[in-house]
Parts: C-alpha cells; structure tokens; sequence
C-alpha cells in the first residue's frame, strides 16, 4: 500500500480552520486500488462514456459541471481515506477542471465542496 502524505498538522483556531485547508487533497490520496478485479464487462466502459456525452445541462455551462467514472470518491471528512468508486457520477457547479488546470485523480467532496 502506499503511504499517505498528509499536510502539517496545523493548531486548532476559532473559528477552526476549514477542511481545504486541514485534510488531505486528491494529491494526496490514493486514485486506485490495486486489489480491485478491474471492467466487470464490456459494457462496463461505454455505458458511463453514453451518459457523459449525451449529458445536456440546460442551466450549467460544460465548464460548471463534472462527470466521471471509476474515479475514487472521498466523502466522509471525519474518514479522510473511506472512498466508493462509483460507475459513474456528476457534481454540478463543480468546475470541469480541477482548479481550472489539473485533471481530477480523484473527487474529494470537502475540497470541493459539493457532493455529487
């Protein structure tokens, strides 16, 4: 397994300092897990591929929404590292790009601050 690189431990303030800030980002947490078996079938890589590119988003502009499949979720702040890896979601009003630059290795729900 590999280690975990979290950031310095930092003093708790009032008001205390907000998760971006404290917990591990998408740099930090594993993007796969090598225990898993892989495509469960041949449909398995085209029914999420179906869905992202028929997706249309009447309100949302493609920059201001995200799609992925097989791509760790972490959700829980209280459990930094319990992950699901779902076939295939959508967060909106999340930026396509992380940051404006960077793919997404993962989707880490308190850095973004919207779940899916």
């Amino acid at each position: 397994m590999t280690p975990i690189t979290h950031k310095p431990s930092l003093e708790q303030v009032d008001p205390p300092r907000s998760p971006r800030e404290t917990l591990p980002t998408m740099y930090d947490l594993p993007s796969e897990s090598p225990q898993e078996p892989g495509i469960a079938d041949v449909f398995h890589d085209l029914q999420p591929q179906l869905l992202s590119s028929s997706l249309r988003l009447r309100e949302y502009s493609r920059e201001n929404w995200f799609t992925a499949s097989d791509l760790n979720l972490y959700y829980d702040v209280n459990h930094p590292l319990w992950y699901k890896r779902p076939g295939w979601f959508l967060a909106v009003d999340v930026p396509h790009l992380y940051e404006g630059e960077d793919l997404r290795r993962s989707y880490v729900v308190w850095q973004e601050g919207k779940n899916p």
